[in-house]
């Protein structure tokens, strides 16, 4: 895509975002459901393929395409970038990256489409942070492979149209998982009810269960014991991803603060006359202007080559928990409106916490970090 194209596409989703989907936020926040106009609009602007390759039918962004498109999407709530980023991160890059050409042909048009909706089921009850001790297991059974076990928090599993499931082939460790493509309808295969989560609400996640799931050998994505590299290929695109999301989010929570701010009067003054509130304004521009640079140096030190672990981990860490920062300094500034619900700022307050946990911990991103400069 040449810069005037990618421009336009800049363009269109910005108007997108503030004038049909920002004004629905409240909708989707009672309802838990996004508004399928917008779905459908999403649709016919590519959003569900804006990662995945032209040949398939996508939008083939490179990653520092991809976070400029990001910031734009983060704007709004963040279940709205929830319903493709799915598909066009974590799952889709599964295909992407380890997918057979048969696979590729047949699921990546479909998701860039929209057509289908991708899952990524990797985290279980007891592997989590450490996804390397994961128990679902796929057992060989002639040209066949029999799933068993139980996947935990899983976005989108209620939509789903095809999981990437990771599973123990081998030994333990890492070296003994594989992945596998699973289509919703597979017998034994069980979506439990949609989470009730603190906050995100139009985004869902679920429980997925595998009772003797029956698949074909040639379900399998990449060689057998691929799997954790798979997955770690994938999540240092969407670590990079969910970063973007996070400058997107809290410059819309910084300009929510800023416009009351001028507008709040307290002791006969705009409360953005006082220095206090000043300070926690500039502390959030200066952090919100950061984490945005690190965003692109990553990105495109990820597009050449250069690092595709290091920099995708500073940037998580760093935007999702600026993020955290940037909205409790909101809520401080709004006062008691910050605390009330149908406030904007309250409901970010409540969505931003999830980006400090999902796609791997903050905790996870210092030691990935950490143990990526001690070992070389």
């Amino acid at each position: 895509m040449d810069a005037q194209d990618f421009a336009d596409v800049l363009d269109a989703v910005r108007s997108f975002v503030r004038e049909q989907v920002i004004p629905r936020e409240e909708e989707i926040e009672e309802t838990d459901a996004i508004p399928e106009s917008l779905r459908q609009t999403a649709r016919e602007m590519g959003l569900f393929g804006y990662a995945l390759p032209e040949e398939y039918g996508g939008l083939g962004l490179s990653l520092s395409e991809e976070v400029r498109l990001a910031f734009e999407l983060g704007y709004a709530s963040p279940a709205f970038r929830s319903m493709f980023g799915t598909s066009n991160g974590i799952a889709g890059q599964v295909i992407v990256n380890a997918g057979t050409e048969e696979q590729k042909a047949r699921w990546l048009p479909k998701l860039a489409a929209g057509e289908v909706v991708g899952a990524f089921a990797l985290t279980e009850a007891e592997a989590g942070s450490d996804p390397s001790t994961l128990s679902t297991t796929a057992v060989k059974d002639g040209d066949e492979y029999v799933l068993n076990g139980a996947k935990r928090f899983i976005t989108n599993a209620p939509e789903a149209d095809v999981f990437m499931v990771f599973a123990r082939t081998g030994g333990p460790g890492s070296r003994g998982i594989s992945t596998f493509l699973v289509e919703k309808d597979a017998p034994g295969l069980k979506v439990g009810p949609p989470d009730q989560k603190m906050g995100q609400r139009g985004a869902h996640t679920a429980e997925v269960f595998f009772d003797d799931v029956r698949v074909p050998a040639d379900a399998m994505v990449g060689p057998e014991g691929t799997g954790f590299r798979t997955a770690m290929a994938s999540l240092a695109h969407g670590r990079l991803s969910i970063a973007a999301v996070c400058v997107g989010l809290a410059q819309r929570i910084l300009d929510e603060t800023v416009a009351y701010a001028r507008e709040r009067a307290q002791g006969g003054h705009k409360i953005g006359e006082y220095q206090l509130v000043q300070g926690l304004i500039a502390d959030s521009q200066t952090e919100l202007y950061a984490g945005r640079a690190m965003v692109l140096e990553a990105a495109r030190a990820y597009d050449a080559g250069e690092d595709r672990k290091l920099g995708p981990s500073c940037a998580k860490y760093f935007c999702s928990e600026m993020l955290g920062r940037v909205a409790d300094r909101a809520v401080q500034v709004f006062g008691g409106m910050g605390y009330m619900r149908g406030v904007a700022v309250e409901r970010f307050y409540r969505d931003a916490r999830l980006f400090r946990i999902y796609e791997g911990t903050s905790q996870i991103q210092q030691l990935v970090i950490a143990r990526r400069l001690l070992n070389g």
